[in-house]
């Protein structure tokens, strides 16, 4: 650590025990973004695609990133895979190469999952990648440093629950793993991640994002925990400024966060049980898996096919939100084959349609059964996502002035129809995965 993070860390720690507000002050305090932070939303609603990457000791297990919960197996039983964890094939130059092929604008990295195991060189716990294991080197690091050169933003997970401290307030997962439950300390644990967390931001150059997760690990408790969550989010935007913050608690954002979270589902859709909170102001953001896993599962195989990702890519940009992608590395340090595979088609679709999905926003056609649109200036692209679709009626709010496919740039027919809406006439064209109409509009409200 130089002298520069040095100073860092002692000021983060002095705002961490400077002062502690009431959890009715923290819930009811107002949150004003900086200048910085709503540039920031901006770049990262522009990206519009990312990458998630869960790694660690877990995948020595290959049975998915909650296998000590789901096994209830003893923490110090699980901790000694950390003793054989060498990640020879790792190579962050070729990991971020073909994540930038793909077409994604940030990845989000796993620093820490509820495992308790760090991805990095933390001086607040020898359980981390270079303590603990044979491999000694930062993957942080070197992760970090090669998405600041290839010019990739760098999004940063941390749980905030743990299956494996005994300070950790015990929660509704991780009971069978032999912590003792009488050795619960809250202050201590919260000092523990918010220096951690510190030297996320002080070590590792400009970070996008802090991604947190393990919130509803309390939402059954009969009095509601504390989490402390504005104060720790105070000291993110002070150590940087411009650092988004998310949260995967499932519900309406928090003050502080700048960015909403939706798990598995698109805004608005609940699916999978994850996401029945109501859609916000904030950019937004859904996950999803490529197979069904986060972490690495040798039985997972069954990898989603390009055209399906793409599909999910185009109807979260329609609803206006980025698309979260999520791979799980193997043990050995390499990106499953299939994954990269994905990778390399999506980017291919990207380099030639790109434009219809970065920078835009929703055009509010978001239930249609043909597809989706997306909205760029005076823009707008029909995204067919359905074989044989001869015709599509326009909501109302949009002046229609030209029509033409987005590939070849012949001219479509379209006329108005009734209470405002216009009527797009489609002439048979080939199956594809997205068949995309332009229209030169001006919106009437403007």
């Amino acid at each position: 650590m130089n002298k520069l993070q040095r100073t860092f860390m002692l000021a983060a720690i002095s705002l961490i025990t400077a002062h502690t507000p009431s959890h009715a002050d923290d819930r009811n305090a107002s949150y004003t973004p900086s200048q910085e932070i709503i540039q920031a939303q901006k770049e990262f609603s522009d990206a519009r695609f990312g990458i998630f990457i869960h790694w660690g000791i877990y995948s020595m297990f290959a049975q998915g990133e909650w296998y000590l919960h789901n096994a209830n197996l003893d923490r110090n039983e699980y901790a000694k895979a950390a003793a054989g964890f060498y990640p020879a094939d790792f190579n962050a130059a070729e990991w971020v190469s073909a994540i930038k092929q793909s077409g994604a604008r940030y990845i989000c990295f796993t620093s820490r999952h509820h495992d308790s195991f760090s991805m990095w060189h933390t001086a607040q716990s020898p359980y981390n990648i270079v303590d603990a294991t044979p491999y000694k080197k930062d993957i942080l690091k070197e992760l970090a440093e090669e998405c600041h050169k290839q010019g990739i933003k760098l999004h940063l997970y941390y749980s905030h629950l743990d299956w494996t401290r005994d300070e950790y307030p015990w929660g509704r997962t991780g009971h069978g793993t032999g912590r003792d439950s009488t050795k619960t300390d809250w202050p201590a644990y919260y000092d523990f991640m918010n220096r951690q967390i510190t030297e996320l931001l002080t070590g590792y150059g400009k970070i996008g994002a802090i991604w947190f997760d393990g919130w509803w690990d309390h939402d059954c408790d009969s009095i509601p925990f504390d989490w402390e969550l504005e104060k720790q989010y105070r000291m993110i935007h002070d150590l940087q400024p411009w650092c988004l913050i998310g949260n995967n608690h499932h519900q309406t954002p928090f003050p502080g966060e700048d960015i909403q979270i939706f798990e598995r589902d698109l805004p608005g859709e609940n699916s999978a049980g994850l996401s029945g909170q109501a859609i916000s102001r904030l950019p937004l953001e859904t996950c999803q898996t490529m197979n069904g896993m986060w972490g690495y599962k040798i039985a997972d195989q069954n990898y989603k096919d390009s055209k399906t990702l793409i599909h999910y890519l185009i109807r979260t940009a329609g609803m206006g939100a980025n698309l979260l992608l999520n791979i799980g590395p193997q043990p050995n340090g390499q990106l499953p084959a299939a994954a990269v595979s994905r990778l390399a088609e999506m980017g291919e679709w990207l380099g030639t349609y790109g434009e219809t999905v970065y920078g835009t926003s929703s055009a509010g056609i978001t239930a249609a059964e043909w597809g989706t649109a997306t909205v760029k200036g005076d823009r707008m692209f029909l995204h067919i996502l359905q074989p044989g679709v001869s015709e599509i009626l326009l909501p109302a709010g949009f002046d229609v002035r030209e029509a033409f496919t987005y590939t070849g740039r012949r001219p479509v027919q379209f006329q108005k129809a009734r209470n405002g809406e216009t009527l797009i006439s489609l002439e048979p064209y080939a199956e594809t995965t997205d068949h995309i109409i332009e229209l030169k509009i001006q919106r009437n409200d403007t």
